[in-house]
């Protein structure tokens, strides 16, 4: 007799969302999750300061025609898929969002696109939205989670790539399709998973094109899979599957059970970290350790810096290093050890303020961040932590030192619900009067009691 095949991994994620009731969800992984939400929120609406959300939306809407659904802080309204991949560039792109650290992954920009401009267009409620939200995010992490940071070395950016699956399960879920058709839904997703890496070689705008254009094939693979069209059931592990295709030599490392072992049973979206400071989540160890020393120098007696930093992620935001100690745009500095390292030394803080232009352009800032040379951290935690380090010489003989094994905003130092708050008020108050942002805050920390139409009416902005 042949043994019974296992379920592939599809349809293990497709038989989660489907059943998905937000009662069996566990309260602490509801009441953060609604945290997460607000802080996606609270930054998809700051992006509205910055000039790349003024364009996105005036390309996007020369595209097609008005809609129903609110876009985050703007006053266009827009149709459902639109809608989604504007506010997923907005929530991504300043880069400012959670981040699922041992995944690699930001879980909110992979799920909550798609599922808070479809739950709007089809009128759900504020606990089908949450349930979604969740299911979507837990997809991502477990897709991420499986490949151990396979998607980054092979020049993927993974949230690009696991926000097409996470995005076609939310939409599923707020769509109530039955398990074959998220199993679809999945496997055409597959045909749309992408992300490249390029633009880290000049601080192009892509990046945060990615969690948006997930959303909108999230959408679409779900709304075929309702109509009965066909998609592979084995998009992950097929032999020309997601793992085959994208990492090719690295796909025998994939851990499958990472996948779907424990699922509605062990919340991995528990363990996201949200951030305190907005840039690449793998300097904030380091951002942590120069901010301690800040107040025990002068930075003109600063002679060297040594940064160490988890060794997988120095090609990401150390080198070339003549590149990070010069960066030219917002974007570039994010992901530049250097130039973070060197504000953080110099201001003891890093904020939104400290990537404006004058701010990039400081001279101070600019000589200090050539004086920093970035090493592996023989001490890290990555990636269960993104643990970081500094050395600072000074004129004087000294060597001051700082290691940070937990980053701030992670584990046992998470944000707090206050904190939250907070980073959310001067956020969305960069887009909206405080009254409103008020408002939202109060709305999304209610959610289960609300409609998605209310919440939204609230997000979008008037004149």
């Amino acid at each position: 007799m042949i043994p019974p095949q296992p379920a592939p991994p599809s349809r293990i994620l497709a038989r989660f969302a489907a059943g998905l009731r937000l009662a069996d969800v566990p309260a602490q992984v509801r009441e953060r999750a609604k945290l997460h939400m607000l802080d996606a929120i609270g930054v998809g609406l700051a992006s509205n300061a910055y000039e790349y959300a003024r364009r996105a939306a005036a390309g996007i809407e020369a595209m097609g025609e008005r809609g129903p659904c609110a876009v985050l802080g703007r006053a266009e309204r827009l149709t459902v898929r639109d809608a989604a991949l504007v506010n997923g560039i907005l929530i991504h792109g300043l880069d400012f969002d959670d981040t699922h650290l041992a995944s690699i992954v930001h879980p909110s920009a992979a799920s909550l696109p798609c599922a808070l401009s479809l739950a709007e267009a089809v009128g759900a409620s504020g606990e089908d939205l949450l349930a979604a939200y969740l299911a979507g995010a837990e997809t991502a992490i477990r897709v991420g989670g499986a490949v151990k940071g396979g998607f980054h070395h092979v020049g993927f950016h993974a949230t690009g790539v696991v926000a097409h699956f996470a995005s076609a399960i939310a939409a599923g879920r707020i769509l109530r399709l039955d398990e074959d058709q998220i199993v679809a839904a999945q496997g055409i997703a597959g045909s749309t998973a992408s992300g490249i890496q390029v633009f880290l070689e000049e601080g192009a705008w892509t990046k945060r094109f990615h969690a948006g254009w997930a959303a909108v094939a999230g959408i679409t693979a779900a709304r075929l899979a309702e109509h009965g069209f066909v998609g592979p059931s084995r998009p992950y592990e097929g032999r020309f599957g997601l793992f085959e295709t994208h990492l090719q030599d690295k796909a025998g490392h994939v851990d499958m059970d990472y996948l779907t072992a424990g699922l509605a049973d062990r919340w991995h979206f528990a363990d996201t970290a949200l951030k305190p400071y907005p840039v690449c989540h793998f300097i904030h160890g380091c951002a942590d350790a120069a901010i301690d020393l800040h107040g025990q120098l002068e930075a003109d007696d600063i002679v060297s810096v040594t940064a160490l930093l988890p060794e997988p992620t120095l090609p990401i935001v150390a080198e070339p290093a003549a590149a990070k100690e010069r960066p030219t745009t917002d974007y570039e500095a994010k992901f530049s050890a250097q130039f973070v390292i060197a504000s953080c030394l110099l201001n003891g803080r890093f904020g939104l303020a400290d990537l404006q232009p004058d701010a990039l352009a400081h001279p101070r800032a600019r000589t200090l961040a050539r004086k920093v040379r970035c090493v592996a951290d023989p001490e890290t935690a990555f990636p269960t932590y993104f643990s970081g380090g500094v050395e600072v010489s000074l004129r004087d003989g000294r060597t001051l030192r700082r290691h940070v094994r937990v980053n701030s905003g992670a584990g046992e130092r998470a944000l707090g619900a206050d904190a939250v708050a907070a980073k959310f008020m001067a956020a969305a108050t960069m887009a909206v009067p405080t009254s409103q942002a008020e408002e939202i805050r109060d709305a999304v920390l209610a959610l289960e009691r609300i409609g998605v139409t209310d919440l939204a009416a609230l997000l979008h902005r008037n004149g």
